[in-house]
């Protein structure tokens, strides 16, 4: 598989490296004289020192043959561009692109862009799950399907505590798919009695992810 990516920063270089380790061809684009350089006596012809937003860079770079691009720059607006231009102008298969901030991602999203990755959405997923008292969490996004994952644990309190699955009227767009209960996974089905503290994951879409709030009493 041949994959261009564009920015050399930690991002972008830790992603080259791994993924020449694991076979793929790879070209990393950085428009920083000397951090090419420097990269270059790791990464080799592997490295090409270029701006990743222009057409002639990813031209020479062999762009209309990639089966990927990678944009992990730390500008969001650059790594827009860098996958549009892939897949408009090199008709290039699948982009995806690094998101610095999280509010963009619906822009990409309606741009065509195929994935978008998000750390710090991530690390915010990760530090709300470990605050006490939160009940609510969002864990990842499948865009294709339309559908979000995510992690809520039943407040003792919850209206559902004590009632079978089959008995609770959950949002039409949403699946329980896993219930954690004092180290046991469970694979629930209808009959399943729900206790607080549970803690459940599930498929919601995003406008049934305030019902499925509502419905668990999570916040």
């Amino acid at each position: 598989m041949y994959i261009i990516i564009g920015g050399g920063g930690d991002v972008g270089y830790y992603l080259t490296r791994n993924l020449l380790l694991h076979g793929h061809e790879v070209l990393l684009l950085e428009k920083n004289g000397l951090r090419a350089h420097a990269l270059s006596h790791e990464l080799g012809q592997s490295i090409l020192k270029g701006d990743a937003c222009e057409a002639r860079t990813m031209e020479e770079a062999g762009a209309r043959r990639a089966d990927v691009v990678i944009a992990v720059t730390g500008e969001d607006e650059d790594n827009l561009v860098i996958c549009q231009m892939a897949k408009k102008r090199f008709s290039v298969g699948r982009t995806i692109a690094r998101l610095n901030n999280p509010i963009h991602e619906l822009l990409f999203q309606k741009l065509g862009i195929d994935v978008t990755i998000s750390p710090t959405k991530a690390i915010l997923s990760l530090i709300e799950s470990e605050l006490p008292g939160l009940h609510f969490v969002a864990l990842m996004t499948l865009k294709k399907a339309g559908l979000e994952v995510v992690e809520l644990s039943i407040p003792p309190l919850s209206p559902v505590v004590g009632k079978m699955l089959s008995h609770i009227n959950l949002p039409r767009k949403s699946n329980l798919a896993m219930i954690m209960r004092d180290g046991e996974t469970i694979f629930p089905s209808g009959d399943t009695l729900l206790q607080a503290n549970d803690d459940v994951y599930a498929l919601v879409s995003g406008e049934g992810e305030d019902e499925l709030r509502r419905t668990f009493g999570a916040s």
